[in-house]
């Protein structure tokens, strides 16, 4: 690869004009260097490394907002000059030496140079000129793979190229069945089996041998079924899961593989199902540990309404691109890891519960997550309740607008697992929150959680806010997951809502497991449990009493 790349150009939009427009003069534009887009033509992206020999395929995206005759307008890198053409365009376009490689590397019409300017992996300034005056310029740093140096309204960053734009979705009144593992594992079983006309199904792992039953005889009554996993979660991928997915591709299921050398996501770490018109959300990953209720403590929803549909756009997205491929074709060129399998059983405490919610916040990341939970927090009033496995560092974007809402009186509990590999780091994270909040003087406060026999260790990524709102989703408070991995979250507006999930993290942060402390009207603890609970103690004290005389 040589240090100096070869200039492309990407287009979304040209629109040529028959005959000569006079260009937009460099009076008329209101370009910045670096800066946010702008009213006049501009340099739009920047995509300098491209996963091809010798980077063919580099391109440009400019952008006139008005007929533009190029004749006039050069691209330049500080050492050579190239002119654009004598053509007209309007709008976002694209000019590149090789055409036929870039054709595959965006979704813009191409218009082809007979020069090219030379760009650096490591870094290079770019400019756009007309008549010899600089109209915009862009410069950049270490160009990763595949990724799209691109101007937004909050400037210029690196994005993978093929990245979503997805804003935050919200739906009207509707309703959602909460519940919360491992207390009630039928839940996700249950959805499936209902499905009638599809199940698109994605998730980080996939070893339930009890979801891929549901999903079999959901394809046997005609349903439409897909799954994507990520190809590479942490640890490898398990022979577990490899069985499994073999089954469902033996039934005539697709499964598809997200990741490898085009991959858009660090991770695929979302966890969800679109079945018929509802929309299954958890924190869990589809194997024992998780949404099999043999170990971790998760929260999930199933909501109806509009977030089906908004789920279902994300799965096709992220299973339409180049960077899946056909589980059959991964799996031939790799080797699978053991693992061991949960299997503890644990007792319901909670039940699931149909509540009404005034509305459903369908969260995405990288899109749009990070600014709407942030937002979220920074309105809380009263109170905020977080759950997390861990918190990536102190100054971790979602910790930091906690503080915040501590220091405006907001009571904030931090609640982190117990779990042997982040136990250490999740104390010592705690022991900070707890000095901050001592020093500041500030109704904030974390724990690591003592589940005893309640469940093994905290994998739910939940927050409820001012107990009317809750926030359930697989993104963990670590940048990675907010900025570089594909999550799901829903947000659900109601007190009912906040009332079931804020009770359930009443019962872990007090470590009463919530056995049946709850003795009003919507007890977590069945009455039946109750009675038995009650039976057992009597018979404790006949017991107790014969011992003694005994």
């Amino acid at each position: 690869m040589s240090a100096r790349l070869v200039w492309v150009v990407a287009v979304l939009a040209v629109a040529l004009v028959a005959g000569p427009v006079a260009a937009a003069g460099p009076g008329s534009d209101t370009s910045t260097t670096n800066g946010s887009a702008t009213a006049g033509p501009h340099i739009e992206s920047v995509y300098p490394n491209p996963l091809a020999d010798e980077d063919a395929g580099e391109y440009v995206v400019l952008d006139f907002p008005r007929p533009t005759n190029l004749s006039t307008w050069t691209l330049t890198d500080g050492e050579s000059d190239v002119s654009l053409s004598n053509g007209t365009v309007s709008g976002r376009v694209a000019v590149t030496a090789e055409p036929e490689a870039a054709r595959n590397a965006t979704d813009a019409p191409l218009l082809a140079l007979d020069d090219s300017v030379s760009l650096a992996n490591s870094g290079d300034a770019v400019a756009l000129v007309h008549d010899g005056h600089e109209v915009d310029n862009t410069t950049y740093e270490d160009a990763p793979d595949a990724e799209v140096w691109n101007r937004s309204a909050d400037g210029w960053g690196w994005e993978h190229l093929g990245a979503t734009d997805f804003a935050a979705a919200r739906t009207d009144t509707t309703s959602a069945r909460v519940f919360v593992l491992p207390d009630d594992p039928e839940v996700a079983v249950e959805t499936i089996e209902a499905a009638d006309q599809r199940v698109l199904l994605a998730g980080y792992t996939f070893s339930s041998e009890r979801v891929a039953r549901a999903l079999k005889r959901a394809k046997e009554r005609g349903v439409r079924v897909r799954v994507l996993v990520d190809d590479a979660p942490v640890g490898g991928m398990s022979e577990r899961q490899a069985a499994a997915l073999n089954e469902l591709v033996a039934a005539g299921i697709p499964v598809d593989i997200i990741g490898g050398d085009w991959a858009r996501y660090d991770y695929h770490h979302a966890k969800y199902a679109v079945v018929d018109h509802r929309a299954l959300v958890t924190t869990e990953n589809w194997k024992p540990s998780g949404v099999g209720g043999h170990s971790n403590r998760g929260w999930g929803a199933v909501v109806g309404g509009e977030a089906a549909e908004a789920l279902a756009a994300v799965f096709r997205a992220d299973d339409g691109w180049r960077d899946t491929v056909p589980w059959c074709s991964y799996r031939a060129n790799h080797t699978f890891e053991p693992d061991d399998v949960a299997n503890e059983t644990y007792s319901s405490n909670f039940e699931p519960k149909t509540v009404d919610v005034d509305g459903v916040q369908v969260l995405v990341a990288p899109d749009n997550a990070e600014r709407a939970l942030i937002a979220r927090i920074d309105n809380a009033t009263r109170s905020v309740d977080v759950i997390q496995p861990a918190i990536g560092s102190r100054h971790q974007s979602f910790l930091e607008a906690a503080i915040r809402a501590a220091r405006r009186g907001v009571r904030v509990r931090v609640l982190l697992s117990n779990a042997w590999y982040s136990e250490d780091e999740n104390e010592a994270m705690a022991e900070w929150i707890n000095a901050r909040g001592e020093t500041e003087d500030l109704p904030l406060e974390a724990k690591v959680v003592d589940p005893e026999s309640t469940f093994e260790d905290i994998h739910a990524k939940g927050v409820v806010i001012d107990n009317d709102t809750a926030v359930v989703g697989s993104m963990n408070w670590n940048n990675n997951s907010a900025n570089e991995n594909r999550e799901v979250t829903v947000v659900l507006d109601g007190e009912a809502a906040g009332a079931y999930y804020g009770r359930v993290f009443e019962a872990d942060w007090t470590e009463d497991g919530g056995s049946g402390l709850d003795l009003g009207f919507d007890s977590p603890l069945p009455i039946g449990v109750l009675v038995a609970v009650v039976g057992v103690l009597l018979l404790g004290i006949v017991v107790a009493r014969r011992i003694e005389f005994e």
